[in-house]
């Protein structure tokens, strides 16, 4: 049980300047609450540069701190935020107090800077990092470790005007048959890091589309608990033409439990209209936003292309970024230093700046509209 001082100090969060996002009345986007005025999410997955966000939160703050105002000098107003479970949970249903602090902090923060949050819970992205007791779990008892990780996480923001939406889980999977004893995640890393996860080892004859609906109503259940206003999401697999929706989250039928559905989309070099397709396939009926999206695996201009075509398609959109400015990279340009991660970093942020008063219908800040 989540100790209620923690959720009566986090009162103290509550920021006056914000507004609220909700579903607008027609359930086309997102409004701001009071004065009803279109909100398009536009903005990053946040993360240090080759680190997780709590590897080293207790000495890097001051850099944490100049990377959201960096992020909002860029023109963002969403920023999503990877929280791993393991840093979060000492024990199945023990909270860690000082990691919940640091969100604490975290919030304040984009409070300051008048960016909203996309809290993206359960992380389990490095596998050395995940506690042995969660891998033991049956499943019965993981939802439940997983529920309890949502009602302390939910008592520090609830109270905030910050938080966007919680994104219960990147990129999970319901099984289809049944999956080894501990195989929980893909065992395909990437960068170092896994970023899908079972929900399930066994379907045990139950369609998979329902064993989603039953997770995401169990953990919505828990959020509730402490907060009855904030959106929630969950940041699902493209579909692909060999295996449709093979995540088992099918967005027709996960629509219902949730407030918008999120979907990660990276085209592919030349294949912009298949890419669109894909996301058409997600516009079932709730607002859609891009959660994740970057010129991974196509040039700059064939993200541009994407992401203006998919106007009208979805109402909100975020790329990556990890630190480093766009004047960072042109230093290491003129210097002949610049790396290709680099340079589809520096090609992204350009294409950032350029496309926000086309994707939300706002301005770039002064700041940026002045820079050569």
């Amino acid at each position: 049980m989540i100790n209620l001082v923690v959720f009566v100090i986090g009162f103290m969060l509550l920021s006056p300047t914000m507004e609220q996002i909700r579903v607008a009345k027609d359930g086309s986007g997102f409004v701001l609450d009071r004065s009803e005025r279109p909100f398009h999410p536009w903005g990053f997955n946040y993360g240090p540069s080759n680190r997780l966000l709590e590897d080293d939160w207790d000495t890097s703050w001051p850099a944490m701190v100049a990377d959201f105002h960096e992020m909002k000098a860029l023109g963002a107003n969403v920023v999503r935020l990877h929280l791993q479970l393991g840093k979060f949970m000492v024990g199945p249903d023990q909270p860690n107090w000082k990691a919940l602090k640091h969100l604490r902090r975290l919030v304040k923060l984009a409070e300051r800077t008048g960016l909203y949050l996309d809290v993206t819970g359960l992380g389990c992205y490095r596998p050395s990092d995940v506690p042995a007791w969660y891998d033991a779990l049956d499943q019965p008892g993981r939802w439940a470790a997983q529920a309890r990780f949502w009602e302390a996480v939910a008592a520090q923001c609830a109270p905030s005007h910050a938080i966007f939406c919680y994104d219960l889980m990147n990129e999970p999977l319901v099984p289809a048959g049944r999956r080894e004893p501990g195989q929980w995640y893909s065992g395909k890393l990437f960068g170092g890091y896994d970023f899908l996860q079972w929900i399930s080892l066994d379907q045990a004859g139950r369609p998979r589309e329902e064993l989603a609906c039953r997770w995401i109503r169990e953990l919505t259940a828990a959020i509730r608990k402490y907060d009855r206003r904030h959106l929630i999401t969950v940041g699902l697999l493209p579909s692909t033409a060999q295996w449709g929706h093979f995540s088992g989250f099918v967005p027709k039928a996960v629509a219902p439990e949730l407030d918008f559905i999120s979907v990660h989309i990276y085209p592919e070099k030349g294949k912009v209209p298949e890419a669109v397709k894909t996301l058409k396939g997600f516009a079932v009926g709730p607002p859609l936003v891009v959660e994740e999206s970057f010129p991974l695996s196509c040039p700059a201009s064939d993200l541009e292309e994407f992401l203006l075509q998919s106007r009208g398609i979805a109402c909100g959109w975020l790329g990556h970024y990890f630190g480093q400015t766009p004047e960072q990279f042109e230093a290491l340009r003129r210097a002949k230093q610049l790396t290709i991660p680099q340079a589809l970093m520096s090609d992204w942020l350009e294409l950032f700046g350029k496309l926000k008063p086309l994707m939300t219908g706002e301005p770039l800040p002064a700041k940026r509209k002045q820079k050569k």
